[in-house]
């Protein structure tokens, strides 16, 4: 279903975790986000897109993480004080994944209400905004909630998916 015909449902407000990277607030839906962990060190895989900055060892399962400013195209997120690594839990057309994504800073926990999320705006046929499930609106601003599902292409999962598999396996 496109983004720009997507309705949600008119009954209650769903939760949304909130973080920012560079001047920009985006939000994933709660029911994707396993934990939120301290920044640390990160394992480098060759030949992996500049996006994915490496896997952790996060209780005996490797997770890939994921540089969202650089997937986006806007260059390195700023690794400061409070930037951490979100875990969530990302399901596309039957590929399961556990992925971490850098944030600047996590800002907080919001209930959105439907009636304060617009569909994403069309900008064309050569944009993509086929992962941005909305635009909420909150105590005025926008925040671009994001379809994290969608946010990595299949192939893209299914890469991290043997990338993890074989960190997996070289470390046992």
């Amino acid at each position: 279903m496109s983004n720009a015909s997507q309705t949600f449902d008119q009954g209650t407000a769903e939760q949304y975790l909130t973080f920012s990277l560079g001047q920009e607030t985006f939000a994933v839906s709660t029911r994707n986000v396993r934990e939120i962990i301290e920044f640390g060190r990160l394992t480098p895989v060759p030949m992996m897109p500049a996006s994915v900055l490496g896997v952790i060892n996060l209780r005996g399962g490797v997770v890939p993480i994921i540089d969202l400013r650089q997937r986006f195209g806007e260059g390195e997120t700023r690794i400061g004080r409070r930037s951490c690594i979100v875990i969530l839990d990302v399901s596309r057309d039957e590929v399961q994944q556990t992925i971490g994504i850098v944030v600047e800073a996590v800002c907080a926990v919001l209930e959105i209400p439907p009636q304060d999320i617009e569909p994403a705006p069309t900008f064309g046929s050569h944009i993509r905004t086929d992962f941005i499930r909305g635009m909420g609106k909150i105590d005025g601003n926008i925040v671009v909630l994001l379809d994290i599902g969608r946010v990595l292409s299949l192939e893209d999962m299914q890469q991290l998916a043997s990338t993890a598999a074989s960190a997996s396996k070289q470390s046992a």
